[in-house]
Order: structure tokens, then sequence, then C-alpha cells
């Protein structure tokens, strides 16, 4: 259900800070060109933590309504509260989102059997297909094997976003469920589906998404050199997404390009002058030219 490249889409905002569903709904359209499978809002690279429970409901609307069926969307619905969860799961699925994204809860670190809890009364209380998101990193917390052995009994728990950097962690997954595993770090997809992955939630895809896609489509249909070439090309580019924290350089990297999706909300603050330069030159023409591109652009 969820083979291939899906962008975790950046929200893009006004110079008062307010959200620009026209541009929001310009970048979906311009995804659907590139080949990819599916778009990703409100998660960690739509600036959710920031977004209020009106805007993410109207992001989450604005993208089912620019893909109209033609990209999958996979609703980013997590929170450390489980009736908040519950609520943004379902509102999503009124809205017509295809899944929902659902990480792990942060802070509040709970045990492996608040984990099981909480995903399982999600999964009761919704009616749409489940990504859990793993991302020890970001939250705090991890999702232990036997928790993914628990989970994966649930009918309509399908898939993981497997954060973590642990490629033993997705093989064991990829083995003894039958979860679909999607890679949630670019850098890693090759390896992931090496061992039994099935896509990318890509931060990169806001640049390149036919780039990954054709990453993809290539180690699928046994093209592995083709594979291999892709991901030299991108790693330094998927790397540079990282240079600060996350969407920081990749509204930086878009801006650049010439899609201006507007600064972050604090408390993120824009690129640092030191790295924008970095970035600059891994992503300019020269550097990119023999990446594949979509067929459409949107001017800034």
């Amino acid at each position: 259900m969820f083979e291939g490249c899906h962008v975790a889409t950046i929200t893009p905002f006004r110079e008062d800070q307010s959200v620009d569903y026209d541009r929001l709904a310009q970048f979906v359209e311009s995804y659907v060109s590139s080949g990819i499978a599916g778009v990703v809002p409100c998660g960690t690279t739509g600036e959710s933590p920031t977004l209020s429970h009106d805007e993410h409901q109207e992001v989450i609307r604005t993208t089912i309504q620019a893909a109209a069926g033609r990209l999958k969307v996979i609703a980013g619905t997590g929170s450390n509260s489980t009736k908040e969860a519950v609520e943004l799961t379902q509102s999503a699925g009124a809205a017509g989102a295809d899944a929902a994204l659902v990480i792990t809860p942060y802070y509040n670190k709970p045990t492996q059997e608040g984990l099981y809890r909480h995903f399982s009364k999600i999964h009761d209380e919704s009616e749409i297909p489940l990504v859990l998101y793993n991302v020890p990193g970001r939250t705090g917390t991890h999702l232990a094997m036997d928790t993914f052995l628990r989970l994966a009994e649930k009918p309509r728990i399908l898939a993981v976003k497997e954060a973590s950097a642990d490629i033993d962690l997705a093989s064991e997954i990829a083995m003894q469920t039958d979860l679909e595993v999607l890679s949630g770090d670019d850098s890693l997809t090759l390896p992931v589906l090496s061992i039994g992955g099935v896509g990318v939630i890509s931060v990169v895809a806001n640049l390149f998404p036919a780039a990954m896609q054709e990453l993809i489509d290539a180690f699928s249909s046994g093209r592995l050199k083709d594979a291999l070439n892709l991901h030299r090309a991108l790693f330094p580019i998927c790397r540079a997404m990282f240079l600060e924290s996350n969407p920081i350089p990749v509204k930086a990297a878009m801006r650049i390009l010439g899609r201006d999706t507007g600064t972050v909300r604090l408390p993120l603050s824009p690129l640092s002058a030191e790295f924008e330069k970095e970035l600059t030159r891994l992503i300019e023409p020269s550097q990119t030219e023999s990446l594949p591109r979509t067929t459409s652009t949107i001017s800034s």
C-alpha cells in the first residue's frame, strides 16, 4: 500500500507567519507530475508542533483537496496526548486521508505497555490505516520489537516509518511482521530497501522528488547500479537537510531553488549564513544537473 516515495511536506508561511494554503496547494500539484507515491502533511517537516489545531486540520484538508486522489495522503496526526491523537486521526479520516502517521508520544516517555495502549486506542477509535512513526531522537521514546509484534496484530496498523537509524531493527520488523517498512531517514533509503523496506517518507524529496522516486523504482526493477548512483548523488544533500534542525535547511533550500516557503516559526530560527553557503553549493545546478526533475515548477 505504501510503496514508493512520500514527500514529508513543508508548511509554507506568509510574511505575517500565517499559513499560505494557496502555495501549499501549488506544491502538492507540483509533486503530482514528479511521479511520487504520496505526500505527508503535518509531520516534523510540516512544523506540526507550532500549528494550531485549526491550522493542522486545514493543512490536511488542503493537501487532500489538492492531491485529488492522484497521490496518497498520509496525514500526520500524532500527539503525546492519546485523546488528541485520536481526535486528529478521526478528523483526517473524515477529510479523506488515505492513512495517518502517528508518532510515539514525546516528553512524557510512556512505557512499552503505555505505547501499546496508546496506539491501540488510536486504532480502535479511528477507521483509517495507521503508519507507526518510530523516531527516538525526536521523542526520547522508542518502540521495542516486542511492541511492534503486538501492534502488528492490529488489522489497520499496516506500516512503520522507521527513523531510529537502526538497520537491525528495520530488518527485524521486515522479517518478523507484515508491516511495510518505510525509511524515515533519506540517507538510509537504499539500505532500508535492501532489507525489505518498500519506500521512504522523505525530506529531500521536497527538492528532488523525481530523483528519490527513481532511486526506489531502480532498486525495485533490479537496476541496482542506477539505484546506487542515485543514492550517491543524493547522499550529501540528504545529510545537508540536517545541518540544523529539520525543517530549517529544507525551507532554506526551497528558497534557494526559487520555491520560497517563508521562514520557519519560532522556536526554530532561519538557517545560519555559514550553513546556507554550504547548502547553496550542494544544490546548485552544476551539482544536481544529473538528477531526474519534475516536469513542472513553482515560481517564488
